[in-house]
């Protein structure tokens, strides 16, 4: 019995050293040690053994199979390293070529993401008429959210539906901020006026389409100061809107609405063409931003007399003004990564924001 055990074990050997890759490897320890193998087969036998015998021929057993998993293991790090020498060799790179061509300001070269470049422009304008720029935590108390910006409890934008809830703590449960409006409140608690900040950043609402997304970016602005009026919010604005787009005669509209933190409350509108999409041209209005002077309830939960103090704020998404400048109709691609589509709007690193001054 030793004698069949060590030709087997002699032969199993000399397949192993044989073997030129892994495949052939694996076909060795199929044929030896797998279902059908040889070596399975007189483990399945030991049944049949004299009980007197089967003690010393299972311990011989295990060891051919310690024996053969040992030479399959030496055998396996041989036959990777040699693979992974071969795709050293095969995807060797000469680092003496010259860099493949691409064109100026795409992702390949580490481009600005057009969100990004918005941010920057809009940072870059509103820093030329005096803003400083604020921000504030993406995870907010209902009353920094809600409750000081004079939203009431039923209004539709506190339910489950529409706004991401976390769980509750201490009583209270913490909302990711549907709006960066809750940086103003933060600002005019902590600052005192005169003040005049915007805040961009991200936000979150349970929506999802072609125009919507459940993570966005909004920017906020904020004006607090003696003798604000609404002249001074529709100047800013205005040459705001005309700076950004580049259109010296942009058409704007401002119409009456309704907003629980700004009283009065104006919608703007841009002149367009609904045919061609084309800003500045035709007879149609596109709304664009909301905005109204600070509403007095909104002033005195920060601690600021609103008998002394006024002020102006607005808010628009910074995705919706970015698609409008680029022409670019579906809001998903921002978030897919697609390289085609980074490099196709993407934007030099090297190129300044622009300012439009002569606009």
């Amino acid at each position: 019995m030793t004698e069949d055990l060590s030709a087997l074990l002699a032969r199993t050997e000399a397949e192993l050293a044989a073997a030129a890759d892994l495949r052939a490897l694996d076909a060795v320890r199929v044929a030896v040690l797998g279902k059908s193998g040889s070596l399975t087969a007189l483990l399945k036998g030991l049944g049949t053994v004299p009980a007197e015998q089967r003690k010393d021929r299972g311990a011989a057993l295990n060891r051919l199979k310690g024996a053969i998993e040992a030479a399959l293991d030496a055998r396996r790090v041989v036959l990777d390293a040699a693979a992974l020498d071969a795709r050293l060799a095969a995807e060797r790179m000469d680092v003496t070529l010259p860099p493949r061509p691409f064109a100026a300001g795409t992702a390949a070269e580490g481009g600005i993401h057009p969100i990004a470049r918005t941010m920057e422009e809009l940072t870059a304008l509103f820093g030329a008429m005096g803003f400083a720029v604020a921000e504030g935590p993406d995870i907010e108390s209902d009353w920094h959210n809600f409750g000081a910006l004079n939203i009431p409890d039923h209004h539709p934008a506190r339910q489950d539906h529409d706004t991401f809830y976390l769980p509750e703590a201490n009583g209270r449960r913490p909302v990711l901020r549907t709006h960066t409006s809750p940086v103003q409140i933060r600002t005019m608690i902590t600052q005192a006026p005169p003040i005049r900040v915007i805040v961009p950043g991200r936000t979150y609402r349970a929506d999802h389409d072609a125009t919507h997304s459940p993570m966005f970016h909004q920017v906020e602005g904020l004006v607090i100061d003696r003798g604000i009026t609404l002249g001074h919010l529709k100047g800013c604005l205005v040459d705001f809107l005309r700076a950004f787009f580049g259109i010296s005669d942009l058409p704007v509209r401002f119409r009456s609405s309704y907003f629980p933190f700004t009283e009065p409350s104006m919608e703007v509108d841009i002149g367009w063409s609904r045919k061609t999409g084309e800003l500045g041209q035709g007879g149609d209005w596109l709304e664009i931003l909301g905005s109204g002077m600070v509403h007095p309830k909104v002033l005195a939960n920060c601690g600021i007399d609103p008998r002394e103090w006024q002020g102006f704020a607005f808010g628009m998404g910074i995705e919706r003004i970015t698609m409008l400048k680029h022409g670019i109709p579906d809001l998903r691609p921002f978030y897919e990564a697609d390289i085609r589509w980074l490099r196709h709007y993407a934007s030099s690193p090297l190129a300044p924001a622009t300012l439009h001054e002569g606009v």
